[in-house]
């Protein structure tokens, strides 16, 4: 767990999800990413919970959250829905309204809680994407070779499962190690990295983890294409923060990309790679403390 903060379990929207929280003041609601769990934020939460009311669920299928079964329509890990589950956890926290902060994955998440429930939303951080639809339409040899695991992990099941499950721990060490500017392990604790471990070493965590990428590349895809062509708009205020050697950075430009679907966009970039709250997490308190002040 992260220092300071309490865990309870919250039934949301037909799954259990395990939730950690401290601090008070504005509610903020962080939001992890792919492959990791809540011990993302173990840096950067305190610090944010000395102003705010700072509520970290592990998603549907990571962490200590319920892992359900895939759907033929891959609609179980959709971004929609799993922004559903935040939906309910707010309703179940008696809070009408957060600002949220969502990373890789959990990014997406967020997202789609901005274009599904607006009137929940009052400022929304966004590190290191850019939106599912745009990112698939800006690929290239090289983007792809980086980026190659959307093609794998959405592949049928069980081919990327078995696959991981033959050594599931080198799996995880390797894509957290090649996602850093460092190319090592060293900006995760050893906390961090046993809970990473350990959900990749359970089976209906691994499918689960898949089952997210198979939404990204069918049911999510399609969606964000709909809501582009309808000129859908997140009309909360949007920070992003990406890391210069992260995947935004190879997908164009990424700041422009964001302004083709919400009004007010402020953009930086950092020196970091994809894991920005690990790697540099001077840069996250620095971006997003003044944006979410009250």
């Amino acid at each position: 767990m992260i220092e300071g903060f309490t865990k309870t379990v919250i039934r949301c929207n037909g799954v259990d999800l395990a939730v950690h929280r401290a601090g008070q003041g504005a509610p903020l609601l962080l939001i992890h990413g792919f492959p990791q769990n809540h011990m993302c934020w173990e840096t950067v939460a305190p610090q944010l919970a000395q102003r705010h009311d700072v509520i970290i669920p592990d998603l549907r299928g990571y962490g200590e959250s319920d892992a359900p079964a895939n759907d033929p329509d891959n609609t179980t890990y959709s971004k929609r829905n799993m922004a559903q589950d935040m939906a309910d956890l707010l309703t179940a926290l008696n809070i009408s309204r957060a600002d949220i902060l969502g990373h890789d994955r959990g990014a997406r998440v967020a997202y789609r809680f901005a274009l599904d429930h607006p009137e929940r939303l009052g400022k929304l951080g966004i590190i290191e994407i850019v939106p599912t639809a745009d990112f698939w339409a800006s690929w290239t040899a090289d983007l792809a070779m980086a980026a190659y695991h959307w093609t794998f992990l959405a592949q049928p099941s069980p081919l990327p499962e078995r696959m991981i499950g033959a050594d599931p721990v080198a799996y995880v060490d390797w894509t957290l190690a090649q996602w850093t500017l460092s190319n090592s392990l060293a900006a995760f604790s050893p906390a961090a990295l046993d809970s990473y471990r350990a959900q990749a070493l359970d089976p209906a965590r691994v499918h689960a983890m898949c089952a997210d990428y198979r939404a990204g590349a069918s049911f999510d895809r399609r969606l964000d294409e709909a809501d582009k062509a309808a000129r859908k708009q997140i009309t909360a205020p949007l920070r992003l923060l990406y890391g210069a050697h992260g995947f935004p950075a190879k997908s164009g430009n990424a700041a422009e990309i964001w302004r083709s679907w919400a009004p007010a966009v402020e953009a930086s970039v950092c020196e970091s790679g994809h894991f920005v709250m690990e790697e540099n997490p001077q840069a996250v308190l620095a971006t997003f403390a003044p944006f979410f002040a009250p």
